[in-house]
């Protein structure tokens, strides 16, 4: 068996009953680290603490860089959000370039089997992890029972949702916290985005300060959290209560406890589709209202505000990527997971279904490859577990200062690929329909006014006079596609006429400290990649593959 299939303690090694541990024949001791960590006493653990200091400042004075790999030996990890684009790729790669410990995942499941079934299918089946199982090969599997556990709870939930067994397990045994769950959904209900966004990191802080054996916590935020604030965006945190407006004032602050109490009345009485309707446009009010776009942005901006305002005298570093999109090298060129935040303009485009866009042609649309903050965030986890100081250090992972690429870029590299070779958009029983083989370059527009004509003056051209559709069904279909088209404009409105950029100065001296192997391994040079080889050579072959599942199928 590739994990136990029982909650029970396993018999020869005592694990806990929630911790759905690996067959023990395959651990490298009979004893695991979760047990015989708590038998070491405070005084050996803080002299093998001082000589490790020592040894890694030795390394890190010797030109071998960050000392990435020496970091991660033997450390047990702890994350939240796993099974997530983000996380998942986290794991793969640390379990393929480093020799970590351990690997915690928390899970959300109601029995073991349920979670012994995700992370199989979404972890460890995953093409994501290709190269691990053809390095590996025939013990592939044995690889991953002894490195990976996860575990069965709730970030929303006291103590995680994670029976107390588990729990005091895992507070003895990891090294460094990965909170990587949130709620993405840019349009999510204001209750559902505060309850994972806010209350989330709340309860991970609170968990993360009764960890005996803790180096360091990540938290996974966004760049976005700056708001309607111009200009360049520093690597600052956010202070408690503080909005976005783009006029700089301390008022109205941002009362936390309000917000949430304000969600959860609301959403008392919101439910159906008209309540669901009601609590989206509460969060879009309540994040304008601010200084944020939407309740994404405001609930991630607060989260920060939470992990800074408990963290005390815990060494935390938070990750603020801009948008992040598909590995752009390894281990799978392309690979993504889920329709990202830009994706479905690029798939609207590719079926002839997005004739027009809210944007100024210029502005910069900051995306970031995933395996580079993948490799951002390994890099600064040794960099300051390393240095055993009590601060806060923030990277943002960003492109639009040091290698932007514009809207218009994008349109164009989008049209070069799909001209000759358009999306399916749907099958039927009478073949395919409501498909465009005749694309154009998408046109700008500054207003909604204009650019609703123009759009629906085009979707009615290009698939008005298709035969063989009744002419109410046709109808029917134009008004969807119209209606689509628009929503997605007013979405990312925002992203098209946004006038700040994100400094990255930290991720930039984190590159600066990389020894010339690590800059290999762990690549997060933005000044390289080539935005039309990404765009048209990797990023849509990878989105057509991993997440439309049509394999280079075309009409």
């Amino acid at each position: 068996m590739l994990l136990c299939n029982s909650l029970v303690l396993c018999p020869a090694i005592g694990k806990p009953k929630n911790l759905l541990c690996c067959d023990h024949q395959y651990c490298k001791s009979k004893v695991p680290s979760i047990v015989t960590n708590q038998h070491v006493s405070y005084k050996a653990r803080a002299s093998f603490n001082v000589t490790t200091k020592r040894t890694n400042d030795d390394l890190q004075g010797k030109g071998v860089g960050l000392g990435i790999v020496h970091f991660f030996q033997g450390k047990n990890i702890f994350i939240t959000g796993g099974t997530g684009l983000l996380g998942k790729a986290l794991v793969e790669k640390l379990l393929r370039s480093t020799p970590v410990g351990k690997i915690y995942i928390l899970v959300k499941a109601d029995v073991h089997e349920t979670a012994i079934d995700r992370m199989t299918k979404e972890l460890i089946n995953s093409e994501l992890f290709k190269c691990l199982q053809e390095k590996h090969g025939k013990y592939y599997q044995e690889f991953m029972a002894k490195n990976l556990v996860p575990v069965i709870g709730n970030i929303t939930e006291p103590n995680l949702g994670m029976d107390s067994d588990s729990a005091h397990a895992i507070m003895k045994d990891v090294n460094v916290i990965i909170e990587s769950a949130a709620n993405t959904n840019i349009n999510e209900r204001y209750d559902v985005s505060l309850k994972t966004n806010v209350n989330g990191p709340q309860r991970i802080m609170s968990f993360a300060k009764a960890c005996k054996s803790l180096e360091l916590l990540v938290h996974i935020s966004t760049a976005y959290v700056n708001g309607e604030r111009e200009g360049i965006f520093l690597e600052n945190p956010l202070t408690m209560g503080e909005n976005r407006r783009k006029d700089p004032s301390p008022f109205p602050r941002v009362d936390i406890s309000d917000e949430v109490n304000l969600a959860s009345r609301s959403g008392t009485t919101s439910t159906g589709f008209d309540g669901n309707k009601y609590m989206r446009k509460l969060g879009m009010e309540r994040a304008n209202f601010y200084g944020w776009h939407n309740s994404y942005q405001i609930t991630k901006a607060m989260g920060e505000m939470v992990i800074h305002e408990m963290r005390g005298d815990m060494r935390v570093i938070i990750i603020r990527p801009t948008i992040i999109e598909s590995c752009y090298k390894g281990p799978v060129p392309g690979w993504i997971q889920g329709n990202r935040v830009f994706d479905p303009l690029i798939c609207s485009f590719g079926k002839g279904q997005l004739p027009a866009f809210l944007c100024k042609p210029d502005t910069p649309i900051d995306i970031i490859p995933l395996d580079m903050v993948v490799n951002a965030t390994i890099a600064a986890i040794a960099k300051h577990g390393y240095k055993h100081m009590p601060e806060l250090n923030i990277y943002q992972i960003a492109t639009s200062v040091l290698n932007p690429v514009r809207f218009s870029d994008m349109f164009d590299y989008t049209y070069e690929y799909f001209r000759s070779r358009p999306l399916i958009e749907s099958e039927s029983s009478t073949g395919r329909i409501s498909y465009y083989d005749n694309l154009a370059p998408v046109k700008c527009f500054d207003n909604f006014h204009d650019l609703s004509k123009y759009t629906r003056d085009e979707i009615y051209r290009r698939f008005g006079s298709m035969r063989n559709v009744e002419t109410r069904k046709l109808q029917k279909q134009c008004k969807a596609k119209i209606m689509y088209a628009e929503n997605l404009c007013k979405i990312y409105e925002f992203a098209g006429f946004l006038k700040a950029r994100f400094d990255a100065g930290n991720t930039q001296k984190l590159l600066s400290e990389m020894s010339k192997e690590e800059q290999i391994n762990f690549d997060i040079d933005v000044t390289k990649i080539d935005w039309r080889n990404y765009i048209t050579g990797v990023h849509i072959p990878g989105l057509i593959k991993f997440v439309l599942k049509q394999d280079g199928k075309f009409v």
